[in-house]
Formats: C-alpha cells, structure tokens, sequence
C-alpha cells in the first residue's frame, strides 16, 4: 500500500472537511458562546436531603432559565451556571431578584436548602477569559513548535517536522472549531470552558499521534540516508498505522460511552475530544507525513511560483 501516492486525495478529504466549517466561522455569529465567555451567574446551593439533578432543571426551566448548566457536586450539592441574573428594583416593593426567586423556588419544589453560594461574572471578564484562552492555545503551539524542532535535531531540517507538525495541528483545530461553528448554528451547541480544556487537549493528542509517525520516520532514515523521503515516510507510516489505529479507536469507545452514558455538563468536553481523536489520528498519517514529504520534494516552491508568490529559478 502507497499511502504516498494518494497524498492529493488526502489533502481533498482534509479540504471537504475543514471548507464546510470555514465557512461557518466566516458567518456571524462565529461560535455560540456560554455563559463563561459571555457573562453569567454561578449559583452553588446544597440541600438538607439529596436531590436528583432533572428536578432542578425542570423548576429553571418553568422560571426561564432553560439554558442553565446544571452540574452535581454530590448527592446534595448543586452548581448553577446561568446568565446574569438581575436583582430586584431598589424601589420596587414586595419584589425579589432573579437569585431570591430561583433559591424560593428550588426551596419549595425540590428541597429545602441549607446554604448557597452566589458570584457573577461580569463582561468584561468574560472578554478575558476568551482573551487568555487564545494565548494559551498560541504559547501551547510555539511550544510544540520549539520541542519537535530541538527533538529532531540530529537528522537534517529538523524545522520542517516541527512545521509540518504545526500545521497538522492547526487542521485538527479547524476540523474541532468548524463541526462546534456548524453545530452551534444548527442546534445551538454552544462553546464553554470545557471546550477550551478539550481543545488544549486535542493538542496534545494530535501531536502526540504526530511525534509516534515521525519518530519512526527518523529511525528510518538513520538507518538508510540515502533512500528517497517518500519511500522511507510511506513505510514509517504504515508500520504505525495499527499502533495509531487501535490507540485511537480504544479511547473513541470510552468517549462515544461517556458521551451516551454521562452528564450533560461534560458534553463539550466529550465531543471535542472525540472529535479531535479522529481528526488528530487522520492529520498525523495523513497531513503531518504527507507535508513533510512535499516539503523535502520542494513541491510547496512549485505552488507558490504557480501562484506567482516567489519568482522562478532564473529570474
């Protein structure tokens, strides 16, 4: 099997996949975010007697609040995340806040209360966290960056592992941001920190899928230098491509289960990272190898002078 020679069609799965999702992204709005990039309320009540988690979502529904997130601490303890929740008029008499009236309500219909806890966030550090989530996936990325380059160090342009690496990872995160941008628009899926911590781990997991090709990759040509680059990728790839395959489909089950089976307050986490295990497993024998062997055939100079982006030889 030449995995080398369909490189085209490869990069053509790769563009069905990802265009869709640009697309989307390019279409107000980009992403539906929840209430931590937003603004909201986190409410953390724990009732005298245990209380079942549907309950509570049943009395925040019939009060409005259909889009809360709903995450059990313990058998009596709940946390509450809503949007701002706003507090009664200081002239209005005989009135409660959205707050008094969903600790009244949850009192009377599930449980009694024993205490609560109450914070809110406001706009402006919603916009900072969205800000400080960018960074980190950025400095995550320079880090990966600067470690393949110096791992790859003793074998020639070591740069070009790291680089092909980067650009594997940034269509696993284009494949992860587009499905949660299509998804958003279609069935209001919306963005919160879970998703930034399964994004962050998707980098991880892609890279790591990366780094087991490229490994063998150099192992391949210490041991013949002179063989060309995409006979020697071709067999590093196909002597870890069951490695890769069965890694991936045993943590695709437990994430697919987890998925049907658990919480609705993991759900993004859940589908990001099932989403990034295909995607990561796809772009490292796929995307991570494929450009690697471009690269060293010079082919990117030939799309770029088609382009008219650099001058011809000569010139």
């Amino acid at each position: 099997m030449n995995v080398v020679s369909i490189r085209r069609w490869l990069f053509l799965i790769s563009a069905i996949v990802i265009v869709p999702g640009i697309i989307s992204l390019a279409i107000p709005p980009t992403l539906k975010p929840g209430i931590e990039f937003t603004s909201g309320s986190v409410l953390n009540l724990t009732f005298v007697e245990p209380v079942a988690e549907s309950a509570i979502r049943t009395q925040l529904t019939v009060l409005g609040h259909s889009d809360a997130v709903v995450q059990k601490l313990g058998s009596k303890s709940v946390l509450i995340r809503t949007k701002l929740l706003k507090d009664a008029p200081r002239d209005a008499v005989n009135q409660v806040g959205e707050r008094e009236l969903i600790e009244q309500t949850l009192s009377a219909k599930v449980g009694s209360i024993e205490s609560s806890q109450f914070d809110s966030t406001s706009p402006i550090v919603a916009v900072e966290t969205v800000r400080n989530s960018a960074i980190a996936v950025g400095v995550a990325a320079i880090g990966i960056l600067i470690y393949i380059t110096w791992a790859f160090r003793n074998i020639p342009n070591p740069f070009r592992y790291g680089g092909a690496a980067i650009v594997a990872l940034i269509h696993d995160l284009l494949v992860v941001l587009g499905v949660f941008s299509i998804l958003g628009k279609v069935i209001g899926l919306e963005v919160n920190a879970m998703f930034i911590v399964g994004l962050l781990t998707v980098l991880g997991y892609s890279v790591n899928d990366t780094i087991v090709v490229f490994d063998r990759i150099r192992e391949n040509v210490a041991r013949s230098i002179d063989r060309p680059i995409e006979e020697v990728v071709n067999e590093s790839v196909l002597q870890s491509l069951g490695r890769s395959l069965n890694t991936s489909l045993t943590t695709l089950v437990v994430l697919i289960a987890l998925l049907l089976l658990g919480g609705p307050t993991i759900k993004e986490l859940l589908l990001a990272l099932a989403i990034g295990v295909v995607s990561g497993t796809y772009s490292s024998i796929a995307v991570a190898s494929q450009l690697l062997v471009i690269w060293e055939r010079g082919e990117f100079r030939k799309v770029l002078r088609f382009l008219r982006l650099v001058p011809a030889r000569g010139n």
